[in-house]
């Protein structure tokens, strides 16, 4: 593995069992990390050098991820190549509990505030439309990046989610992860939306966690062909959700041009978290 890899995105803490699509109560984030010396021993063993650590999340339960935050910082705050975002939500119902979310944003090692519409909420539902403003305002005001979910279809598919690089790109960094999220969520990006983001000066960054294996390489193809966007690709394994190997493996295939590597695996996440 590379010595300079620096992970854009991955979860600390595990979740509880939950009944999911209907079946039976499971737990499936089997490879979670549920304590920050775990975590840490995780990162030397890959050779990850640098980390930006998230609440884990996906039951939908509310407090469960808002208290895994606490988690989050500590490790931020137990050594410096730890950084950390904030779990916030986008539902007005969530609003109190991201008052206490927000009240942590200055503290030391917070670069990030997470949201994901996978536990409720839509990008254009007005109930969400408060909240929403808040999370982003604040994130420009402090100079913090707003992470967000995607995948295919509902309220986290690109052409919603993408409603919110629109209203609030020019002034809040905005990293969409897992590439746009699967088949339809790869071609509308890599296929124009990203790049014609970054030309009329958005401020959009993606990550290649969760990414299908035709997308990399045309997405490498599309950054050498218009000559913008590598600047914008940073390295992640969403673990443990993703795992290092597989997540590390797939970009590395596609990036031959050393300095295109250094930028993906680390200069990006230099230049975007510090």
């Amino acid at each position: 593995m590379t010595s300079t890899t620096w992970d854009a995105h991955r979860h600390i803490g595990r979740l509880p069992e939950f009944p999911f699509y209907g079946g039976p109560a499971i737990q499936a984030d089997v490879t979670a990390k549920e304590t920050v010396e775990d975590f840490f021993a995780t990162l030397d063993e890959e050779g990850t050098e640098r980390a930006l650590v998230l609440p884990n999340y996906g039951v939908p339960i509310p407090e469960v991820a808002f208290d895994l935050n606490a988690l989050a910082l500590e490790a931020a705050q137990k050594d410096d190549r730890v950084s950390c975002g904030l779990w916030v939500s986008p539902k007005a119902s969530d609003a109190a509990r991201n008052t206490e979310s927000l009240a942590l944003a200055e503290e030391q090692g917070v670069k990030a505030l997470k949201t994901s519409f996978l536990l409720g909420g839509h990008p254009t539902d007005p109930d969400c439309a408060e909240e929403l403003d808040r999370i982003f305002t604040t994130a420009a005001a402090l100079d913090l990046v707003v992470h967000v979910h995607t995948s295919p279809g509902a309220a986290s598919d690109v052409d919603q989610v993408g409603t919110l690089v629109d209203k609030y790109g020019d002034d809040t960094k905005i990293h969409l992860v897992h590439l746009g999220g699967g088949m339809s969520g790869h071609m509308k990006l890599i296929g124009g939306r990203l790049f014609d983001w970054i030309e009329a000066g958005k401020k959009v960054y993606t990550d290649t966690s969760w990414t299908i294996g035709f997308a990399p390489v045309w997405l490498v193809q599309e950054i050498e062909r218009r000559g913008i966007g590598q600047d914008r690709i940073l390295f992640a394994t969403d673990a443990p959700w993703g795992d290092f190997e597989g997540e590390h493996a797939r970009l590395a295939s596609v990036t031959k041009d050393p300095e295109l590597a250094q930028a993906f695996f680390r200069g990006n996440f230099e230049a975007l978290y510090g």
